[in-house]
């Protein structure tokens, strides 16, 4: 029994020692945020958008979003832990009406092991957390994405994206926004052509098809 304990309590210092590890290779990039607040705080009651690389790489975002005041916080490579761990930098202080989650592919690629129902509670955490700091805001999430370099997780994708979609059916002032089915061409085939070439991030097709799938949620 000691043994036992012992080997779990090893397991959990381990488990921290990765996750801290994992917040502190993206210190630069929510410094660099931080440090542009700081010289021009970004408005209040904005869209904010956050989470991995297919946001930090939609640059223009707000052209594909007129009318629209957008924040982007997304960081390349940011699992669903990570959002959590630096809400109280990149979330809460824009006081946002509005928070558009795409996040959760990455904790897939970066533990093959881990199940979908950990992932999904990784965003009911996240959920939770911006809905006790930010009552008002109404949240939504961006389906997690089929990559064809990575169709050793769709079959886990699909399950936190079922999750995730029930859960939030279920909540007030909350959006589960499906990008997926149209990356996708009439016979079930992942258009490719919309990938750049790491099959991974979206060219601008890509996102014109998110554009699409997004923007009837967006608050005016």
């Amino acid at each position: 029994m000691k043994t036992m304990i012992g080997f779990l309590g090893l397991w959990l210092l381990v488990a921290q020692s990765v996750q801290a590890q994992s917040n502190a290779s993206f210190k630069k990039e929510i410094d660099a945020f931080v440090q542009k607040d700081v010289e021009q705080m970004p408005p209040k009651d904005a869209i904010l958008f956050v989470g991995s690389s297919s946001f930090r790489k939609w640059t223009d975002v707000d052209k594909y979003f007129p009318g629209y005041t957008i924040i982007n916080r997304g960081f390349g490579g940011s699992q669903l832990s990570n959002l959590i761990f630096y809400a109280d930098k990149i979330i809460y202080p824009y006081q946002p009406k509005q928070v558009i989650i795409y996040c959760g592919e990455n904790d897939f690629d970066y533990d093959r092991a881990v199940s979908a129902d950990t992932v999904f509670e990784r965003f009911h955490t996240l959920f939770n957390n911006i809905r006790h700091h930010l009552p008002n805001t109404t949240i939504g999430f961006v389906s997690i994405k089929f990559s064809p370099s990575r169709t050793y997780a769709w079959d886990k994708v699909k399950k936190t994206n079922s999750l995730v979609m029930k859960f939030l059916k279920k909540q007030k002032n909350a959006a589960y926004i499906d990008i997926t089915k149209d990356m996708f061409d009439a016979d079930g085939k992942a258009i490719t052509t919309i990938y750049e070439a790491d099959q991974l991030h979206l060219k601008p097709a890509g996102y014109k098809i998110w554009q699409k799938h997004i923007q009837p949620y967006l608050l005016k």
